[in-house]
C-alpha cells in the first residue's frame, strides 16, 4: 500500500460528533454509516466515542479503503468497510443484514488523498494525467470527456456542474486544442481554461480553472446523480431518533441536500385541518436553522473547510410529531378565540401559553441556534 499520501484533517469534527451523539449514544448496539469514508478521520472519532457502535464505511476509492482499514484496525471487530458508492447503501445494508441504521454521515466532495496525490489528476495546480476517477477500477476518465464530448455537451457540463460563466469560450478552446493534439494532462487543461477566460475575470475568484475541474470531476464520478439517489435512501433507513449529517462543499451539493431534507420536515396534509392526517406529517426535524458555516478557528486550522456547509436532521416518532402539530393547532385556535367577542378570557382557566408537546414540532429552530 505504501505511505499515506496527503494530510487529512476531518472537517467540523467536533460538531459532527455532537450532532450524532444522541443517536449513537443510545443504550445497546447502534449502527453508523460513514457514506464517504475517505481516510477515516470522522469514522475513527465516532468509533472511539461510541464503544457499542458498529461502523459501515463506504468508499469508491480502493486506495482510501486500504488506508482506512489500517487506521481502523483496532476496531476490526465492529467495522465493515465496503467498496461502494453511497447510492449503493441499501444493497450494502441488505447484504450485511442491517435493516436500519442510527446515524449516517456524508462528507462530500474530493478527499485529501485524491487532492494531494499528483497522479490522480484532481488538482489544477499540479501536472498529472487527466483521470479524476474516484474509483480507478471503472468508469470514463476526464481525458475521455474533454477529448470526445461535443461542444454543446462540454459547455453544458461546465455551465451546470461548474457554474462557469465562460463555459462556451472554454469549450471552444478545448475543441480547438484537441483538433491539434489530444489533451492528456491537467496542467495543459488548466492553461487552456486560463487563456479562455477574459483577463479581468481571472483576477478574482481564485484559480480560473477550479470551476472547470469541479465540473469534470462531477461528470466523471456521477456525483450529483448518486447523491440525489443516496440522500433519500439514507433517510429511509434511519431509525426513530436516528440522525443524518451532510457536509457539502459547493452549492449544487448543498441544494440537493436542502431539497431532500425539506421534503421530510414539512407536513403534506391540508393546512386548514385541526389535526394532522395519519401519514401526512413531517418525518424529520432539522437540527440547525439553515446551513451551518465553519468558524474562523476551523478555517485557520484547516483551510479546506472554508467552503463547507453543514446540514443535519433527526427522524421523528410519527405519533409524537402528529400530537405536537395537533397541540399547536389547538393553541392557535384558543388564542384566536380570545380575540373574538364573547369568547375566552384570562379567567377561563386555560393558559394559552401552555402547549404540551410543542418541542416536538416542525417550528424547532434546531440545536445550538
Amino acid at each position: 500500500m505504501g505511505e499515506l499520501r496527503g494530510t487529512h484533517v476531518p472537517v467540523l469534527l467536533e460538531r459532527c460528533l455532537e450532532l450524532l451523539a444522541p443517536a449513537l449514544g443510545r443504550p445497546g448496539r447502534t449502527v453508523h454509516v460513514d457514506a464517504t469514508l475517505g481516510l477515516a478521520g470522522h469514522a475513527e472519532a465516532v468509533l472511539s466515542a461510541h464503544p457499542d457502535t458498529v461502523l459501515i464505511g463506504l468508499d469508491r476509492d480502493t486506495e482510501a479503503l486500504a488506508h482506512a482499514r489500517v487506521r481502523l484496525a483496532r476496531f476490526a471487530d465492529r467495522i465493515h468497510l465496503e467498496h461502494a458508492v453511497y447510492d449503493e447503501l441499501p444493497e450494502v445494508l441488505d447484504r450485511l443484514g442491517y435493516p436500519a441504521i442510527d446515524g449516517v454521515l456524508f462528507d462530500l466532495g474530493v478527499s485529501s488523498l485524491q487532492l494531494d496525490a499528483p497522479d490522480r489528476g484532481f488538482a489544477y495546480a499540479q501536472d498529472a494525467p487527466l483521470d479524476m476517477r474516484m474509483d480507478q477500477t471503472r468508469g470514463v476518465t476526464a481525458e475521455e470527456v474533454v477529448n470526445t464530448y461535443s461542444h454543446p455537451d462540454l459547455a453544458r457540463l461546465l455551465r451546470v456542474y461548474g457554474e462557469e460563466k465562460f463555459a462556451g469560450k472554454i469549450a471552444s478552446a478545448i475543441i480547438r486544442e484537441r483538433e491539434r493534439n489530444r489533451i492528456t494532462s491537467s496542467a495543459r487543461l488548466a492553461e487552456l481554461v486560463r487563456d479562455a477566460i477574459p483577463a479581468p475575470a481571472r483576477r478574482t475568484g481564485g484559480h480560473p480553472a477550479k470551476r472547470t475541474f469541479q465540473a469534470l470531476r462531477i461528470e466523471v464520478n456521477r456525483e450529483l446523480a448518486a447523491l440525489e439517489t443516496a440522500l433519500p435512501a439514507a433517510l429511509d433507513k434511519l431509525t426513530v431518533g436516528g440522525r443524518m449529517v451532510v457536509l457539502s462543499y459547493h452549492s449544487l451539493e448543498d441544494r440537493l441536500t436542502k431539497q431532500a431534507l425539506a421534503d421530510r420536515v414539512r407536513s403534506k396534509g391540508p393546512i386548514d385541518l385541526p389535526v394532522e392526517l395519519p401519514g401526512s406529517g413531517p418525518t424529520f426535524r432539522l437540527l440547525s436553522r439553515g446551513a451551518e458555516l465553519p468558524g474562523e478557528a476551523e478555517v485557520a486550522a484547516n483551510p479546506r473547510a472554508a467552503s463547507v456547509r453543514l446540514r443535519a436532521a433527526e427522524r421523528l416518532d410519527p405519533e409524537a410529531a402528529r400530537q405536537g402539530r395537533t397541540d399547536r393547532e389547538r393553541y392557535r385556535r384558543r388564542v384566536k378565540a380570545m380575540h373574538q367577542p364573547g369568547t375566552g378570557s384570562p379567567g377561563s382557566g386555560e393558559d394559552p401559553r401552555s402547549v404540551p408537546g410543542d418541542a416536538n414540532g416542525t417550528d424547532e429552530e434546531g440545536e445550538g441556534t
